[in-house]
């Protein structure tokens, strides 16, 4: 049974991942809450499988001509330096601080995104 789920993880945070809409934020949970992987290693399994996803989504995208790489190393090069000091702070983070704010942030962009999900319904019908 822990097989299927780690392959559903993996399937479901594939298809967010290639997506572009970043895999973590479901693989992560799915690691958490279903496979009791601790909050730290979830999150290490998640950079680490990253890794292949982001390569072949990379190429997928740049083939079908939706890459642009002139804005994209702005955008690198602070997030690069960023991450590094992130990873090196959230070392003494305990584990359930780690998981608060993990789902903080999950709460946060869901409340965005589910807002600007019917703003943009209202629109639509307004414009019919």
């Amino acid at each position: 049974m822990r097989f299927l789920i780690w392959l559903l993880a993996g399937l479901a945070g594939g298809i967010l991942g290639g997506m572009g809409m970043g895999g973590g934020t479901v693989l992560i949970p799915l690691l958490t809450i279903f496979c009791g992987v601790p909050q730290h290693m979830a999150q290490s399994v998640n950079l680490v499988s990253f890794l292949p996803m982001s390569i072949l989504s990379l190429r997928v995208h740049a083939k079908n001509g939706l890459l642009d790489a002139k804005g994209a190393v702005w955008m690198m090069i602070p997030a690069t330096i960023v991450s590094a000091v992130g990873a090196m702070l959230v070392q003494g983070v305990a584990q359930s601080a780690l998981r608060v704010g993990f789902g903080l942030f999950l709460c946060a962009l869901s409340t965005y995104q589910f807002y600007s999900g019917l703003l943009a319904l209202r629109k639509g019908k307004q414009a019919q």
